[in-house]
Formats: structure tokens, C-alpha cells, sequence
């Protein structure tokens, strides 16, 4: 999330929003994935909505930052890309174009908001689609810009299954959800059983976010990934403030193993985690994993886990 605070300090020259050492590590596997939960424009009105007390928005700088940490492709199916109307949600498409960051799960009108990113992983070809289960009025439409929408509580819809069906030669094949209520310390039911349709309808992986806290992962399903950057307040309870870097390996023979590293997030900058923070956030990943029927243990202050 690079708006509001993190905006503020984009503008005033501050690039270290993410320690060297953690964008070292991040550098190391062949693609680099995150969810961008804000749009990137100077134009545009906040969308007033019942209900909706934060709207996030960065300056246009905030493309080129995210190319410099090495990020591949961006996300924006949820529910901050359109905070601030299509004409910003337009403005962000065009920032990543011109900063060389790819996106899904938006666009001009409903087939681009829904099309496959297709990425290079190495030697791979990877099948990047992305959507959201909340809100309904985001969802882009034939001729209006907005987000990949699915209305996961009704079952998955058909458009997902249809688009994983037709990315059935991809090495990968990836769903990046943006799923369920904010500050929840386990996947809700209606996640739990999409994550396992999309598994079922052909996902390699799945990877999950809203929460804003780490779950657990088990059967190739990363139910929720945390946050990354932001200038949120801290839960005390959930420690919303510690995260994970997700470091995943997809074997030729289709298995899949990961590693989880111990983030600290500081406002508006975030580095690794060290001494209790660390210990805190990954043993209860790894009860999390374990929670769900996966199989996880903490190694040299990190947390490996096996996902097929």
C-alpha cells in the first residue's frame, strides 16, 4: 500500500522504503509478485461510500519505485484500486506501462480486467490471473474500467474457471485472490472452499490477500500473504505490524515448497524481521500451516513449508 503516509514519504525523496538486505532476498527467485492495494495518480476524486473510510492513492513516482525494488507484475483486483475513479485507475495502468511493471486483475473494461498476465520464469511460461470478492460496484464492465470481480461466497463463477481453462499451457498457472474480511487470524469458510475449487479447476497456486495478517498455507494454497509496505495502525492482537515474504519453489516434477522470511513493518518502511518479532510471526505461521493440515517447522529463522 503506497499511498496516504507512504505517499507522503515518496514525495518528499524517501526510496528506502524497503531495506536493501529484505529487496535482496526478494531478488533471489525468477519472478516477483506483490498486490498493489492503492491506484497511482495525481487525478481523480475519492469514491464516497458507505463504509469506506480510507482511500489510497500514490503518486506516480510510486511505478518507478516498484521497478527499482524488482517487482515483475502487480495485482490490482481488490477493493483500493479504484479509490479514486477510473480516471485514476487509468492513470495507474499507464505509470506501470511506462515504469516496465506488468498488472492483472484490471483494466479498461471487463476482458482486460479479467485476461491472464503471462510472465517468463525462467524457462517457464506462467499464467498470472487475478481477482477480487469484494466490492461489486469495482467490477469493470463491457465499456468501464474496474476490477476482475467474483463473487466467491455464490461458488466461483464462471469466468474463473473458464480463464483457468484456458490457460492450460502454462508451466504455471498462478491466482492471485483477493478474498475475505480485514483483520482475520484464519481464512474464513467461503475462502477456504474457493481456494480448494481453484485448485480443483486447475490452479498450480493459489495466493491470497485482505487479511492483512499472514495464514497458514497447506495444499498449494497460500491462503493470505500479509502486508508488505504500508502506515497502518497495529493491531496488538494480531501484530498486523509483523509480516512474511513468501519464497516459492514449483519443481518440474509439480511439486511445491516455500519458504516464509520474518518481515517487521515500521511506518512506511519495512525490513526483515529479527530476535522475538521473528520468532513471534513465524512460529505462528507455522502453527497456522499446521492448523490447516500443512506441513511447516522454523529453520534458521525461517519457515519452511511444503505446499503440494
Amino acid at each position: 500500500m503506497l499511498g496516504r503516509g507512504v505517499a507522503d514519504a515518496i514525495r518528499d525523496g524517501h526510496d528506502t522504503l524497503v531495506d536493501p538486505d529484505l529487496l535482496a532476498i526478494a531478488a533471489e527467485p525468477d519472478l516477483f509478485v506483490v498486490n498493489l492495494e492503492c491506484c497511482i495518480s495525481e487525478r481523480g476524486e475519492r469514491r464516497r461510500r458507505p463504509g469506506k473510510p480510507f482511500h489510497f492513492r500514490a503518486p506516480p513516482r510510486a511505478a518507478e519505485l516498484l521497478a527499482g525494488w524488482g517487482v515483475d507484475c502487480v495485482t490490482l483486483a481488490n477493493n483500493h484500486a479504484l479509490d479514486f475513479g477510473p480516471a485514476a485507475l487509468l492513470d495507474t495502468l499507464e505509470h506501470l506501462r511506462a515504469a516496465g511493471v506488468a498488472w492483472a486483475g484490471a483494466g479498461a473494461g471487463v476482458r482486460e480486467a479479467r485476461a491472464p498476465r503471462w510472465l517468463q520464469a525462467g524457462a517457464r511460461r506462467v499464467a498470472l490471473i487475478a481477482a477480487t470478492d469484494h466490492p461489486a460496484d469495482f467490477a469493470a464492465a463491457e465499456q468501464r474500467p474496474g476490477v476482475a470481480f467474483a463473487d466467491l461466497e455464490a461458488g466461483l463463477p464462471g469466468w474463473l474457471a473458464e480463464a483457468l481453462a484456458a490457460t492450460a499451457g502454462a508451466d504455471v498457472r498462478l491466482c492471485s485472490v483477493h478474498w475475505g474480511p480485514n483483520m482475520t487470524a484464519a481464512p474464513v469458510p467461503h475462502v477456504r472452499a474457493a481456494a480448494r475449487e481453484l485448485r480443483r479447476s486447475g490452479a498450480t497456486l493459489v495466493a491470497g490477500h485482505s487479511a492483512h495478517v499472514p495464514h497458514g498455507a497447506a495444499g498449494g494454497i497460500l491462503y493470505d500473504l500479509g502486508d508488505f509496505v504500508d502506515d497502518y495502525a497495529v493491531d496488538e492482537r494480531l501484530r498486523n505490524d509483523l509480516g512474511l515474504l513468501f519464497l516459492v519453489e514449483l519443481g518440474s516434477d509439480g511439486s511445491a515448497r516455500g519458504q516464509a522470511v520474518p518481515l517487521e513493518l515500521d511506518y512506511c518502511r519495512t525490513g526483515l524481521a529479527t530476535g522475538r518479532n521473528a520468532a513471534l510471526v513465524g512460529e505462528r505461521f507455522a502453527r497456522a500451516c499446521a492448523e490447516l493440515g500443512g506441513d511447516a517447522e522454523l529453520v534458521d529463522g525461517r519457515v519452511r513449508f511444503a505446499l503440494s
